[in-house]
């Protein structure tokens, strides 16, 4: 992406950089060079900072929701929303989400962890008989200017009956686990109760909401919610995951909880050696302590599995000391 010119001294850029495609949300998303130059040797680290610009709308996986909501609902009755997506970071990223007006229902958005959650929570007692069906919309907005948009339709079908709602047991799951457990490793189980009998009480389980990429490395068993890992982990591509898991009874009523899961490093990386300069041939009368190569040593390992040190064999001529971390002389 980055391109040196050097009879001029200057870096350029080299192509068109896609700040989502290059660091997806992590921030701040930078790019960290190295520069030599050469005779007399002189070194340079150079971090270059790719900004963020608003060219991505917020967004819904699906276009519609259905809801089926029994008119002997409380006041105060939660439903939990799909969540809207913006590859953008910080002030151009989802800010907020709008309701079409509705006496029925509020808007209620919400944080667990660094995730913006939005429920809709009931304001007025429903009356099948005077109104089955209700439709509304839900926009997401970000914050950049100008601010871009996105819609989803929510489509309510007011029913009898079913008057508790499914209660999670804990609202948030941390589970620590290795990047090297096994497939079909159970990491958790998440648990909800409801307080009505029969098919009204029966709850069901489903991930509603996970990072892009990461549907298929987890599953809830939909009957008892026990929580399974189906991938490998790679701790040095994502080192945590947010997922929202909805505990759902047959009457549309549901609560979610949220698994959080630390991925723990292993010492799965060997140290890779990189020859940043070296001189090709070096005079018989040098003086001691002139610098023959300069070499960089990385490990994506992180803590006491990153950490790197060099050892030369033996020889009276020669010496290796590090310079800078995990930068090295000759």
């Amino acid at each position: 992406y980055i391109e040196l010119n050097k009879e001029r001294g200057v870096l350029v850029v080299k192509e068109r950089i896609d700040r989502e495609a290059l660091c997806g949300q992590t921030t701040p998303c930078a790019l960290d060079l190295q520069i030599i130059l050469e005779n007399p040797m002189q070194f340079y680290s150079v971090t270059v900072e790719i900004t963020d610009i608003n060219d991505n709308s917020p967004g819904f996986k699906n276009n519609q929701m259905k809801f089926e909501i029994t008119e002997t609902s409380q006041i105060g009755s939660k439903f939990v929303l799909e969540k809207a997506l913006d590859n953008d970071v910080g002030i151009n990223g989802l800010q907020g989400y709008s309701l079409s007006s509705s006496e029925t229902f509020t808007l209620n958005p919400y944080k667990i962890g660094s995730s913006r959650n939005v429920e809709m929570v009931l304001n007025k007692h429903l009356d099948r008989e005077k109104q089955a069906r209700l439709s509304l919309v839900l926009t997401a907005l970000d914050g950049g200017d100008p601010q871009l948009s996105g819609t989803m339709q929510i489509v309510i079908t007011v029913l009898d009956a079913n008057d508790n709602a499914p209660i999670c047991s804990q609202a948030e799951y941390k589970i620590n686990v290795k990047e090297n457990a096994l497939k079909g490793a159970v990491l958790t189980t998440v648990r909800a109760t409801d307080a009505d009998e029969g098919t009204h009480g029966h709850i069901r389980y489903l991930i509603s909401h996970v990072p892009e990429g990461a549907l298929e490395l987890f599953h809830v068993d939909k009957e008892n919610g026990l929580f399974t890992l189906m991938g490998n982990l790679d701790y040095e591509k994502f080192r945590q995951y947010e997922i929202d898991v909805q505990a759902s009874d047959e009457g549309g009523n549901s609560d979610v909880c949220k698994v959080i899961i630390e991925v723990l490093d292993t010492n799965d990386n060997p140290p890779a050696i990189n020859i940043m300069s070296a001189s090709s041939s070096v005079s018989e009368d040098v003086k001691p302590g002139t610098v023959l190569t300069m070499m960089n040593v990385q490990d994506p390992d992180s803590d006491e599995n990153g950490k790197v040190h060099c050892v030369l064999g033996d020889n009276i001529h020669f010496t290796i000391t590090s310079s800078s971390n995990n930068f090295f002389t000759l």
